[in-house]
């Protein structure tokens, strides 16, 4: 099973999905974005 991360929208709190039905456990808030990842990509400019 995999976990996905997301964020709420409404507090800024994560949330961790382990169903298809997903809400945020903090205030309730059901529109949520998916967690960005924390690294940086390189572009090389040539």
């Amino acid at each position: 099973m995999i976990i996905m991360a997301y964020v709420c929208i409404h507090c800024g709190r994560e949330a961790k999905s382990l169903d298809k039905f997903i809400r945020c456990q903090y205030c309730g808030y059901r529109v949520l974005a998916k967690k960005r990842s924390s690294l940086a990509k390189e572009v090389s400019t040539d």
